[in-house]
């Protein structure tokens, strides 16, 4: 890529958005004749383990994209995914420019990257947006979007400040089954909405686990970057040949547990169904194993929302009929609802063509995706209050207006959490 070319693709990237934004301008990727080398989406990776390894898979096959950079704190993962990407490049003169880092820092610092995209712990995902958003990067995400509400809210504003393009991982927004579940909700193809039943996974915990050497290859501090120091333990930062759960997410400094994992997608979906992308829930009642069974959150429109009970997935219930929908798994009640498509008149959603070509999409023409950071922020939003409903165990007021715990200093000091420095927001 020559410098001059580099420059002028950058350049529009970079100001498209800020220039135009009410407005996005509209520009067909072949303006650029995205394929051709010269002008391929320069990208750069943060966090290559399980996941983020997987997402360098897809990304380094295709032809409109080149991986310039890959970072993370483990030295074998950082190899790992050089082997991938060689081994994908390896007709092409572009692989052999990959660098590695340690620092993610040193990522966003490069002029010569367009993207990034994020696949580090939830613990991390709040700096390295920020940095990335200020360093003039458009952004994916890995979901959950946050470790606390505050800095969901932080991640948006730094995205809206620096006018980046920003794709949450919560690719259900991408398939099929999801978008047509919903929009035979929001079309009241099961009359009035009534009740939806998530069923993920339940909220974090503190970590006892006991220390134990560093591995060679690892920056143990780095991986723990603004979470409380403890010793180090394997469970939470394990080899790539590691291939369960992650189970640094059973644990609150790092993650929410199944809540935020499965919940940034489940509970996406429900605030999909609901119109409910700008706001959220306005009470948080955890169970008490008397008069409530289960975690419940009420909307402003009376729509009841459970934890515990969505059957596959997500379940809604109207006055009219069911819809239950999961990865894959698509049911109504009475099943004559899901043989016709969305018709006229109908409310039909965001057609995304999938959620990474939805994402590099959205970066030639400066149009949201479909995740976009907002969506991220209210999602996991929901997430986040379930916890904080279940660790204090008693009910919760929010106000999504202005997002906090109405007359509840208490709940509203869960609001973030303290850093270690350096790293503060």
């Amino acid at each position: 890529m020559t410098r001059h070319k580099a420059v002028t693709r950058r350049h529009f990237f970079k100001t498209a958005t800020a220039a135009t934004l009410g407005a996005p301008a509209i520009v067909r990727s072949s303006v650029f004749g995205a394929d051709a080398p010269s002008e391929r989406i320069t990208m750069g990776f943060i966090g290559v383990g399980k996941q983020g390894h997987s997402h360098v898979s897809r990304l380094a096959g295709r032809p409109d994209v080149q991986i310039l950079a890959v970072c993370d704190v483990q030295e074998s993962k950082r190899q790992a995914a050089k082997q991938t990407i060689e081994a994908r490049y390896a007709d092409r003169t572009g692989g052999k420019d990959l660098a590695l880092y340690n620092d993610f820092r040193q990522v966003v610092a490069r002029d010569d990257i367009d993207a990034v995209l994020i696949g580090t712990p939830d613990h991390w995902h709040a700096f390295t947006v920020i940095e990335a958003a200020k360093a003039g990067k458009d952004i994916y995400c890995e979901k959950p979007m946050s470790l606390t509400i505050a800095e969901g809210r932080e991640m948006v504003n730094a995205v809206r400040r620096y006018g980046r393009i920003f794709q949450t991982g919560s690719q259900q927004r991408s398939s099929r089954e999801f978008r047509f579940a919903c929009e035979m909700v929001r079309s009241g193809r099961i009359g009035e909405l009534k009740t939806i039943g998530v069923s993920v996974g339940g909220p974090s915990q503190d970590c006892y686990l006991p220390a134990e050497p560093v591995p060679d290859g690892v920056d143990w501090n780095m991986w723990l970057g603004p979470a409380p120091w403890r010793p180090y333990n394997a469970v939470l930062c394990p080899p790539p040949s590691f291939t369960g759960y992650p189970h640094w997410r059973s644990y609150r400094d790092y993650s929410g547990g199944g809540m935020t994992d499965w919940g940034a997608h489940h509970f996406d979906i429900a605030q999909w169904a609901l119109d409910a992308d700008k706001t959220g829930p306005v009470e948080i009642i955890p169970p008490d194993g008397k008069d409530v069974r289960l975690l419940t959150y009420k909307y402003a429109n009376g729509v009841v929302m459970t934890h515990g009970d969505g059957g596959r997935g997500v379940l809604f219930t109207g006055t009219e009929g069911q819809v239950e929908v999961s990865r894959g798994f698509l049911r109504t009640s009475p099943d004559s609802l899901m043989q016709k498509p969305t018709g006229p008149g109908e409310v039909h959603l965001y057609r995304s063509p999938g959620h990474h070509e939805d994402w590099l999409r959205s970066i030639r023409t400066r149009q949201k995706p479909i995740c976009d950071v907002e969506v991220g922020c209210r999602s996991v939003s929901v997430c986040h209050l379930g916890n904080l409903a279940y660790w204090l165990k008693r009910p919760l007021r929010w106000d999504p207006a202005v997002e906090r715990f109405v007359g509840d200093p208490e709940a509203n000091r869960w609001l973030d959490r303290p850093k270690r420095e350096p790293w503060t927001l």
